[in-house]
This record gives structure tokens, sequence and C-alpha cells, in this order.
């Protein structure tokens, strides 16, 4: 018993050797253990608890660099982009770049296409398979009878075809052959050989029955990359909004930069006036004194908002990512389409009315409504029993040979058929019926976050309007408060000529007209940026020309969309979505 025991223990080590081996072979290391592989990329420690130090001496500039900072501070009113590339762009030409050029743009355009391939996935589900079944047996068993064979010889061999059916049934057609030799002397056919023609169908009557059913993927799908064309039109417009914000945010900080080198030009001649006034001894020294404070004030604004003018340019260039406009390239970029403030009389009913149709978080709601019609008649159908009826029918051929068995295929003088059934039923079906259930109450949440959505529609839009109305109304305003801010500074100039008024009232009035003339110029900002937040509110774009888009596919080359949209099937214009076959009959299901 030992020895058998021992003979036994060695072929199972034997076969676990062997099972080891054909899994290294596979392309496993080691089946019973770890492996480096197994746990991706690794990391080194230090890179992920140690926190390194800045020193700031290690990045000094070279000698030669831009000193910028240090030219204004020794002429203030010198031009600080002397000497640096120029370019000119408009409005309309930083929207085309956008389009052309803006990374995160190129990040959301992606997402449709990545969509519509999961749709061609989706439609394969009912591609038909082609298989081959084999198998090689040997046998050897004794028997009791001399009229059986203790040794046999079986290899079969069925190709054949899977057909899925968008009822929910499968159909198969398949060829099944084997061959049989055996040492039994009384077979008449040693070896025999079968060839017989299959054809099964197995189609679902209830749980998983028909065409709406086991289209649901497919429709959920194609719902689901109309959703990815609204969220991209959306992301269009929020960075051509973006753009155009930008664009006007960097006009104001050019336009403050030189409202501070005026104030400064104005301040050092208060200071020339200051001199000439002690020198003819009709005035204190200390007016001396209160004049250049003024200079020196003046100096830290401009030094101020030049650095605004940089930020805010670096931004406009980030967005519209240009090749040879680089964000650290020292090249100007003058903005040459200036602001044209008219006064508007708007009907905010209106704006509001369209606004709801135009923007593309209502549409996306529209869509996953859709999906949810679809989600509950899925969920329905699953929470019903499974009955499938099975039906198969066989033409069977025999003979010593293939060629045999072949023939007697052809004459199909052998067949045979079978019908079967076969039913399934939950005891309580408490999970389908929580799905049907969540199902519903998603939708019921839906409705309500598309009335929430909505009202903040309507909210921003009206704010939207107020806010255009209230710049209106700062620009009129700052206009009045610039002339009274001038005529205040000329005759706090000739006063102070006369010895009424001193320095310090001068400078006075030259700081309440640079922030009479900065407040304008936010007004006039801002009375551009709220056209801006208006036309985004209504889902719509400032400008006369329309903007269209495609989605973008990284595998196929700029422009070439007709390798983008081979093999698949259209989903319509972008924003329109494809008619969706509506919900069941019968839904909905009363006091629902």
């Amino acid at each position: 018993m030992s020895d058998r025991f021992f003979v036994g223990g060695s072929r199972a080590i034997g076969l676990v050797s062997a099972a080891a081996a054909l899994a290294s072979v596979a392309g496993c290391a080691n089946p019973f253990g770890p492996d480096s592989g197994d746990y991706g990329q690794v990391v080194p420690v230090e890179r992920l608890r140690s926190i390194g130090t800045l020193t700031l001496a290690d990045y000094a500039a070279p000698e030669g660099e831009d000193l910028t900072f240090r030219r204004l501070a020794s002429d203030p009113l010198s031009d600080p982009y002397a000497g640096l590339e120029r370019l000119e762009v408009t409005v309309e030409q930083c929207r085309a770049w956008t389009l052309e050029n803006n990374l995160d743009l190129q990040v959301s355009l992606i997402d449709p296409t990545i969509e519509r391939v999961r749709l061609s996935g989706e439609e394969a589900k009912f591609e038909s398979t082609f298989f081959i079944d084999a198998n090689y047996a040997n046998t050897d068993q004794p028997t009791s009878s001399d009229l059986q064979g203790s040794n046999a010889e079986f290899t079969d061999f069925t190709p054949g075809v899977t057909i899925p059916l968008r009822s929910g049934g499968t159909a198969t057609v398949s060829l099944p052959t084997n061959r049989t030799e055996t040492n039994n002397e009384f077979s008449t056919l040693n070896p025999a050989y079968t060839t017989d023609l299959r054809l099964s169908i197995s189609q679902p009557l209830l749980r998983g029955a028909g065409r709406r059913a086991n289209t649901h993927s497919i429709r959920i799908q194609s719902l689901e990359s109309q959703v990815a064309e609204a969220r991209a039109k959306l992301e269009v417009i929020r960075r051509l909004a973006e753009v155009e914000r930008a664009y006007w945010t960097n006009f104001a900080a050019r336009k403050a930069l030189e409202v501070t080198q005026q104030q400064y030009e104005l301040a050092t001649e208060q200071l020339e006036r200051a001199r000439r006034r002690v020198r003819a001894q009709v005035a204190p020294e200390v007016e001396i004194i209160r004049a250049e404070d003024g200079v020196a004030a003046r100096l830290e604004d401009i030094i101020r908002a030049d650095n605004a003018a940089r930020e805010a340019q670096r931004n406009l260039k980030r967005i519209l990512n240009v090749k040879g406009m680089e964000i650290g390239k020292p090249m100007v970029l003058d903005l040459t389409s200036p602001p044209d403030p008219v006064s508007y009389k708007l009907d905010p009913d209106r704006l509001v009315t369209d606004a709801i149709a135009n923007r593309m978080e209502m549409l996306e709601f529209e869509l996953r409504l859709a999906q949810d019609y679809s989600s509950i008649d899925f969920a329905r159908n699953q929470a019903l029993p499974l009955f499938v009826m099975d039906y198969s029918y066989t033409i069977n051929g025999l003979g010593s040979s293939y060629s045999d068995s072949l023939g007697v295929l052809r004459d199909n003088r052998f067949e045979d058929w079978t019908v079967g059934a076969r039913f399934e039923a939950l005891i309580g079906n408490e999970a389908a019926e929580s799905r049907v259930h969540v199902a519903i109450l998603n939708r019921l949440q839906r409705l309500a976050s598309r009335a929430a959505r909505e009202l903040a529609i309507r909210q921003e839009v009206l704010n939207a309007v107020d806010g255009l109305e209230s710049s209106w109304q700062r620009i009129l305003a700052a206009r009045q408060s610039v002339e009274l801010a001038e005529r205040l500074l000329r005759a706090e100039q000739n006063q102070f000529e006369v010895g009424a008024r001193t320095s310090t009232d001068v400078l006075d009035a030259a700081t309440r007209l640079a922030d009479a003339q900065l407040s304008e110029i936010r007004a006039i900002t801002d009375y551009q940026i709220a056209q801006v937040d208006l036309s985004f509110a209504t889902g719509t774009l400032l400008g006369a020309l329309k903007v269209d888009w495609e989605p973008r596919d990284p595998r196929v080359p700029p422009g070439d969309f007709a390798g983008e949209r081979a093999g698949r099937v259209p989903l319509g214009p972008p924003g329109v979505p494809v008619p969706d076959p509506g919900p069941p009959p019968g839904w909905p299901p009363p006091n629902f």
C-alpha cells in the first residue's frame, strides 16, 4: 500500500509540475506566487514620502536677462514692451485660435468619439460567432460482455456558427463529425464515421424576450454618445466665452497701465511746479517732499499695473495656445478690437425662453430622461420569470468513411428533432422589483433636477440682463465722474499756482481722476464681459458668425473625417437627438 501511495503521490507531483510548466510556457513566471509584474510600476519610496526644498539662489537669472521692473524704476514713462515682437489680434481671431488650439477643448472634443466607438462595440453584440469544437478521447475500460469493446478511440470535430437574434434568442448551425474505432469484433463499421447537420434555436418568451429589451444597451449608449456631443458643445461655448473674458481682461489691464503712467506723469509735473514755487520762495520746501512722495506712490502703482498686465496677457496666451506665441515667449499682443458699448433694451422673458431651449444642460436632461424610459422598461422585463423554448433539428449521416457519411447526409434519410422548454422564477423576486423601483426613482429625481436646473437658468439669464444694464449705467456714471475729476484737477492746479492749495490737494485730485478713469475702464470691460455672460447664459455666442465643430478622433489626421465616420451609424447633426421610440405601451403606470 505504501508503494502504491508513493507511486500515486509521484504522479500527483508530476501532474502539478506539468501544470506549472504549462503555465510558465503560457507566460506566467510562477502561478503559485506573486510576481513583480503583478503590481505595475513601483515608484521609489523617497519620491512619494520625501518633500524637497526650494533654494531661490539656484535659479538666479543669467546676465542680460530682461529687467523690466528695473527699467520702470529708472524711466517709468518708457514703454515696458519696447523692442519686443508684437502681434495684432482681434477677438474674432482669438475665437478661431481657441477652437483650433485650446488643449482643454481638444480633450473635451475627444469624448464624443470615445462614446461613438463604445456604440460600435454595443452594436457588435449581435455579431455572429464562428466556433470549432475538437475533442479526442481514448478509453480503456473493462467490460462484462464480449459484445462490447474494452478499448475505444473517439475523434470529434464540430464547426458551426452562433447567431444572436435581436429578439433575445440564439440560433446555431453546426456540422458535428465523429470518428469511432473500437476493438469490438462484432462491430459492423469499425471505424465508424458520422456527419450531422444540426439547426437549433433557443428563444426566451418572457425575461429577455423582445427587440426593445435586447437593444437596451445600444439605445443607452446611443443616447450617451449624444450626451457627450451636448457636453462637448457646452465646452466649446464655455471656452469661447473664457477667451473673450480673457481678451477684455487683458484690455482692461493694459488700459490700467496707461492710466498709472499718466498719473506718474501728472505727479512729475506737480513736482516741477512745486520746485519752481520753492525756488521763487512763494511756497515752503515741504511742498517738494509732498510732491516727491506722490511720485514714489505712482511708481509703485506702475509696477503693480505692469505685473497685472503681464499676467492677463499670459492667461490669454495659455487659452489660445498658438505655436510661436508661447506663454514664456517675449511677445506682446496688441488688442485691435476696441469695445463699442451700445445700450440695449432687452426682453428678459424671450431671453429666458430661448435659453431653456438652447442650453445643452437641458438637452442632456432630455436625453437622460429618454435613458430612464428605456431603463425602466428593461428593469420591468428583467423582473419577469424566465421561460425559454428550445428547438433542434438534425439530419444524420453514417458511414465507413467521411465521404460515405456525407452521402447519407445528402440523401436526408435519417432526421430527428426535439422541442424543449425551461421555466424559472424567483420566489419573492425582491431584487428585480427593487431594480424597477430604483429606475423609477431615478427618473423622478432627474425630473426634479431638470426643474431645478431650469430655475437656475432663469436666474442666470435675469442676473446677466441686470448685470448688462447696471454696467451700462456704470459707464455713464464713470464718464461723468471722469469729466468732473478732470475739471477738479485743473482747478486744484490753478489754485496751487496762486498758493491757495498744497501739493497734497493736487495729488489727491489726480488720484480721484485716476480712480474715475479706472472705474470707467472697469465699467466698459464689465459691459463687454456682461454681454459674454448673457450669451453664455442663453447657450449662444456673441458675433455674427456661426460656429460649427466636429468631434475629434485622435486616430484620424485633422480634417480626415471620412475615416472617422467609416463603418459607423450616423448620429445626426450635433445637438439633434436620435428619435427615441418612446415609453412602452401603458407607460406611465397609474398614480406614477
